[in-house]
C-alpha cells in the first residue's frame, strides 16, 4: 500500500501539494487525475522521494519513508515510470534488460525474463535498439525494467501521453496485467475516460488539492466534475 497524510510538497520555494491525503489499494489500480498544473505528477515523485516534502507524511506499507532517499524507496519496491527518457536509448531492450537484472545469474535472468515476458509481451524486440522503438514499447520496456528488478508497486507518469489509440489500449493491456499479477499500480494519466475504465479507484486533484475521491466508476457517473475538470462530455 501507498498513503500519504497531509502531504505539502513542491520544488525549491514553489509548493504544488496542499494538505494530500491519498491511498493507493494493493492490488489495485488508482488513476490520479486532473487538469494541468494540478499536481499529478508531483504527487508520484512526493512519493519517490524526487520532489521535495515540506510537512505530512509518506508511507509504503506500514513503513514511513518519508526522509528515506529515492534508491531506498525503490529497495522496497517502488518504481516511478517517467514518461520520458525512462530507458537506455543506445543499448537493445535485452541490454536495457540486464541492467536492470544486475546481479542475476545467468539462469536466474531467464528465469526472471520469462515472468517478465508474461505481462510485458517483449520476445520479438529483445534485439532492437531501444531509442528506435516507439513512445508507447519504449514506456512497456520500462516497466519490463522495474519488474526484472521485482519491484511490486508502478507510480506510471502519463504513460499514454501522445501514444496512437491502438498503442495506448496496448499500454493499458500491460497496466492492467500488473493487476492481475497482484502488484499496486498509481497511475497519472491526462487521458481520463481510459483511466477510468481500468482503474479501481480515483482522485481528482484541482490546484495541488483532493477535490474528489473514490470508485474509477463513480467518477465516470460525475459528469460536472467531468466536464469541468476532465475534458469528459
Amino acid at each position: 500500500m501507498i498513503k500519504t497524510e497531509g502531504l505539502d510538497a513542491g520544488y525549491g520555494k514553489l509548493q504544488v501539494l496542499f494538505g494530500v491525503d491519498f491511498v493507493a489499494q494493493p492490488g489495485k489500480i488508482t488513476a490520479v487525475l486532473g487538469p494541468n498544473g494540478s499536481g499529478k505528477s508531483t504527487l508520484l515523485k512526493a512519493i519517490f522521494g524526487i520532489a521535495k516534502i515540506y510537512g505530512g507524511r509518506v508511507y509504503v506499507g506500514d513503513r514511513d519513508v518519508t526522509k528515506l532517499p529515492t534508491h531506498e524507496r525503490a529497495q522496497l519496491g517502488v518504481a516511478y515510470v517517467s514518461q520520458l527518457r525512462n530507458v537506455f536509448s543506445t543499448l537493445s531492450v535485452l541490454e536495457n534488460l540486464r541492467l536492470a537484472g544486475y546481479g542475476l545469474s545467468k539462469d536466474e535472468f531467464e528465469e526472471r525474463l520469462r515472468e517478465v515476458a508474461e505481462v510485458v509481451p517483449l520476445r520479438d524486440i529483445l534485439g532492437r535498439r531501444a531509442g528506435e522503438l516507439s513512445g508507447g514499447w519504449r514506456q512497456l520496456v520500462a516497466i519490463a525494467m522495474a519488474l526484472m528488478r521485482r519491484a511490486n508497486i508502478f507510480m506510471l507518469d502519463e504513460p499514454t501521453a501522445q501514444l496512437a489509440p491502438k498503442m495506448a489500449n496496448q499500454v493499458l493491456e500491460v497496466v492492467a496485467k500488473l493487476r492481475e499479477a497482484g502488484h499496486t499500480v498509481v497511475l497519472v494519466e491526462q487521458n481520463a475516460r481510459l483511466a477510468l475504465e481500468v482503474a479501481d479507484d480515483a482522485y481528482l486533484l484541482v490546484s495541488g488539492r483532493v477535490h474528489w475521491s473514490g470508485p474509477a466508476r463513480k467518477l465516470l457517473e460525475e459528469r460536472e466534475l467531468g466536464r469541468l475538470y476532465l475534458g469528459l462530455r
